[in-house]
């Protein structure tokens, strides 16, 4: 028997167009093709391998138990090549997985390498088209296999024998020291040409080449350096390179808590996420995804910014309307499978706050000016004007009754301090004084209506007891100085009231089994990001030690690839949600050039030490999940 893969037993490879997930048993169990939001064409992930998997591993046989093939895996470099390593009681093979970036076929190349002895291996590829649900038609067409369904051909080419067996395309085949085998698997439309013989070897160094060139481009220099990296390879592996959308995640459905219903389709580009991830590679020296991303914008929003959606498909497509799939079981159970987003039709103040503040950014990072872009700001900012007093959906999404989220309200605050910014360097030309009155009303208003004197605490809304970890963000906004004795009494009340004594933070008080002010039943684990503002919040407010202490132990959530979901479950030791997620890395870059930027100044100042040097990297031991049936052919 087999495990359960947990999400963090995963590693992400991918092309900038779109991704694979591949598990350290040699599954890899989530791929849409050709795109980020295209059906997927292995949906093993949400089900069992039986919804479409392919598998590289070492055969197993009857004398031979599967706790004696021993994985080792990692990164090669800093790009997004994943080597994993097999020992077995007969020798021991590497294999590596990747996709090249392409301007032509989607390709995913793996390579099985003999290192010592000779080893048995079996690939096993079940493609299932339509998220799982398609058995395509397998035949061989002049020595290649191809599987086709609908509108969708996948060629598997290597030099080995391969059959058609039960649904699947299986390859048995030994490899000895320094023997080498080859697969590769190319998408195209059903209807067209075969795709070109490929060229592994080529393709690795292409891939290689690209990567480092990028990753060179870097300009944090300060600690935990290897952590930033691999969450910039991490935010560009989810950035979509021919149009500069970023989708918030490149899975759906994978859920907020085990066996439960909050699972929802990440493969869009949220305006607030983009934004916000735009801010982190802008403040580590890439500028060419920032200018990607404008044109994004102006083609998303195009001439009707009074009807902004939240979200827009990875090319700027507005219609998200969000489904079903009854096929699939789920992760673990955890039903339903949902694409699509309904969210995309919510009113979310704080999204004009997100973009304006990156339009800044840009400006400040030295993103030449462009009038279009100012064109648009304006009008964005014109329609705020006429919106901001309304209720909201807020960041959260909630799927209840709109209120007056204080977070909305500090953001569109924001939307209107950067714009008179902005005015004021000279990069905008609207009218200063009517949006200086606005800016103080604004306030004026959320300290007097989402503030709680006797806790001494914002709230989550206007006349709400509940908190909101979105209220860590008041210092870093600039709303407040971080030593108001508001913002520090909001500090310690989020901690008091959602975080665990780890430091783990969740977004908003959940109701459990009845739906609370989300709309939703159930539960939901701690948020990461949501952890990373504390410690940025610490940071602010002077405790520079309790934040880097914080910052380390969140270190030791990531997977031993470095990567992070969306949330993490502190009783099960477990990361649950959408993976990797682009909010998780986002608020860990972020978090690091703070912490830098801080104990150096105090350094500075006090001639004491700057930030103590990182602990060693580790993570929390991996948790034991479920067993699931071998599908080795």
């Amino acid at each position: 028997m087999n495990r359960l893969p947990c999400i963090e037993q995963y590693g992400l490879i991918g092309d900038t167009q779109t991704s694979a997930h591949v598990c350290d048993d040699g599954s890899i169990d989530w791929l849409c093709l050709p795109r980020f939001d295209s059906p997927a064409v292995l949906a093993g992930l949400l089900g069992t391998q039986k919804h479409g998997s392919w598998q590289i591993a070492p055969a197993r046989s009857a004398d031979r138990s599967a706790e004696e093939v021993v994985t080792e895996r990692r990164y090669r470099g800093d790009s997004l090549v994943l080597e994993s390593v097999w020992r077995t009681p007969t020798g021991a093979v590497r294999v590596l997985d990747f996709m090249p970036p392409r301007d032509g076929a989607p390709q995913v190349i793996r390579m099985v390498e003999g290192m010592t002895g000779e080893v048995q291996m079996v690939s096993a590829l079940r493609p299932r088209p339509g998220y799982g649900r398609v058995s395509p038609w397998i035949h061989d067409v002049g020595g290649r296999m191809v599987a086709e369904a609908g509108a969708d051909a996948l060629w598997l080419d290597t030099s080995v024998q391969q059959v058609e067996k039960d649904g699947a395309i299986v390859s048995a085949f030994a490899v000895a020291t320094g023997q080498s085998v080859a697969f590769v698997l190319s998408w195209c439309p059903s209807h067209a040409a075969a795709p070109d013989l490929p060229d592994p070897q080529a393709a690795l160094a292409e891939t290689l080449g690209f990567w480092e060139d990028w990753t060179r481009a870097c300009t944090y220099d300060g600690p935990y350096r290897e952590p930033v990296v691999r969450s910039l390879i991490a935010l560009k592996a989810m950035t979509y390179g021919p149009s500069g959308g970023i989708v918030a995640a490149p899975t759906t459905s994978l859920p907020e808590e085990i066996g439960g219903g909050r699972n929802w389709d990440y493969r869009f580009t949220w305006l607030r996420d983009a934004s916000t991830t735009l801010a982190a590679l802008l403040g580590t020296g890439y500028r060419q995804e920032a200018r990607a991303w404008r044109r994004w914008l102006l083609r998303a929003v195009a001439g009707d910014p009074e009807n902004l959606q939240i979200m827009y498909g990875i090319t700027g497509e507005r219609d998200l309307r969000e489904r079903e799939l009854p096929w699939l079981p789920g992760y673990e159970g955890s039903a339903p499978v949902r694409v699509g987003n309904g969210a995309a039709d919510q009113l979310q103040l704080d999204v004009y706050g997100e973009v304006i503040e990156t339009l800044y950014l840009a400006h400040q990072s030295g993103v030449g000016h462009c009038a279009d872009t100012a064109v648009l700001h304006q009008r964005l900012v014109e329609h705020l004007i006429q919106r901001w007093q309304e209720p909201d959906e807020g960041i959260w999404e909630i799927r209840g009754a709109r209120r007056h989220f204080v977070h909305s309200k500090v953001m569109a605050w924001v939307a209107i301090d950067r714009t008179i910014r902005l005015i004021e360097a000279g990069a905008l030309t609207i009218e200063l004084g009517p949006l200086v009155e606005l800016r103080e009303t604004i306030h004026h208003e959320v300290c007097t209506r989402g503030f709680d004197p006797e806790r001494n605490t914002f709230t989550q809304s206007y006349g709400s007891a509940a908190l909101d970890a979105a209220t860590l963000l008041i210092p870093s906004t600039g709303f407040l100085p971080p030593d108001d004795p508001r913002v520090i009494g909001t500090v310690d009340a989020v901690r008091r009231e959602l975080a665990t004594p780890d430091g783990l933070v969740r977004r908003y008080p959940t109701i459990g089994d009845r739906a609370g002010v989300d709309g939703l039943k159930g539960d939901e684990g701690a948020f990461i990001l949501c952890s990373f503002w504390l410690v940025d919040a610490l940071a602010l407010t002077g405790r520079l030690e309790e934040a880097a202490d914080l910052f380390e132990r969140l270190l030791t959530l990531r997977n031993d690839l470095g990567l992070l979901a969306e949330e993490y479950d502190p009783v099960r030791g477990r990361q649950l949600g959408n993976f990797p997620q682009a909010f998780s890395h986002m608020g860990l870059i972020q978090s690091a050039r703070l912490l830098h930027r801080l104990f150096t100044q105090r350094s500075t100042v006090s001639g004491t030490a700057a930030v103590p040097a990182p602990r060693p990297a580790s993570r929390r031991s991996q948790p034991a999940c479920s067993d699931r049936t071998s599908q080795h052919v």
